[in-house]
């Protein structure tokens, strides 16, 4: 079996893409790990095939894989790349993303950017979803000093604390506890956010089974909506990750708008002794 890729990243945010519009490709949650490892794999943040579409008006269907194998709903950055890859073969400045969470627009942009409108922004406590009925503009929970975050659903679930100073928080020893809370029963992505002006946030990211990215786009997106629902931001602002900056816009109708970079890392083949280990089977 031989499995062609191209690897991609917005931000640092990073994705191992397959196509697979011509032939499907059926892999274990094993191999899918084995592909996303960093030392003996390709390595990525999550791994994104691109299917068929499934719906009447969509370009291609966006299916995303954790590295830990399990499947998610969302993911901001990589449908900006997958749109990339659709607009370069089509020459469309406008193609349409189908995913799991719903059909999902996007535009070119200026300076090769790319704008995806993620949908609605979720914000009942059973959509986010939790463990039972609660307030999403301050859950009632905390991890030593950080307390009463914000719940959004971008399609996926997150937690949004806000703090003087995101650059103090120690992520890698609250992210795992956060993100597995009694409260999220499908887990979390857990985001700190430090306003820096009604139009500026600089965020940090846990990202639900891959751990500390450089960049997440549904989280940016619930950062601004988060923000903006406490009142410390306008609607539109920059959201500033360790990767770089997304423009994000949190319409009036609930949509939220979000404007970033893409950028191909390489192309390769996967190698058939990397996937053909009967421990991955």
């Amino acid at each position: 079996m031989t499995i062609a890729f191209v690897k991609m990243h917005g931000l640092g945010n990073d994705f191992v893409v397959i196509d697979a519009r011509t032939a499907p490709v059926a892999l274990s949650e094993a191999q899918w790990r084995a592909i996303a490892d960093r030392r003996s794999g390709v390595g990525c943040d999550q791994l994104i095939v691109i299917e068929p579409p499934h719906s009447a008006g969509a370009n291609a269907f966006m299916r995303i894989r954790n590295p830990d194998g399990s499947e998610a709903g969302a993911c901001g950055n990589a449908t900006r790349c997958v749109a990339r890859v659709l607009m370069d073969e089509t020459g469309r400045d406008r193609v349409v993303v189908e995913t799991v969470a719903g059909l999902l627009e996007s535009t070119a942009a200026v300076d090769g950017m790319v704008t995806v409108d993620m949908g609605p922004a979720r914000l009942d406590w059973r959509d986010i979803p939790l463990a039972g009925p609660a307030d999403t503009l301050r859950l009632d929970i905390a991890e030593g000093p950080y307390a009463g975050p914000i719940a959004v659903s971008m399609g996926n679930p997150h937690a949004v604390f806000f703090v003087d100073d995101v650059a103090a928080v120690s992520l890698a020893e609250v992210g795992p506890r956060l993100e597995h809370h009694p409260i999220f029963p499908q887990r979390a992505n857990i985001e700190f956010a430090e306003v820096q002006s009604p139009t500026r946030i600089r965020m940090r990211v846990w990202e639900r089974s891959a751990g500390i990215t450089m960049a997440c786009g549904s989280g940016a997106c619930a950062v601004q909506v988060a923000a903006f629902r406490r009142g410390l931001t306008e609607r539109r602002a920059e959201v500033v990750l360790d990767g770089g900056p997304l423009v994000i816009e949190y319409r009036e109708d609930g949509h939220v708008l979000m404007t970033g970079p893409t950028a191909r890392s390489f192309t390769g083949v996967l190698a058939p002794e990397l996937l053909a280990d009967r421990r991955l089977v």
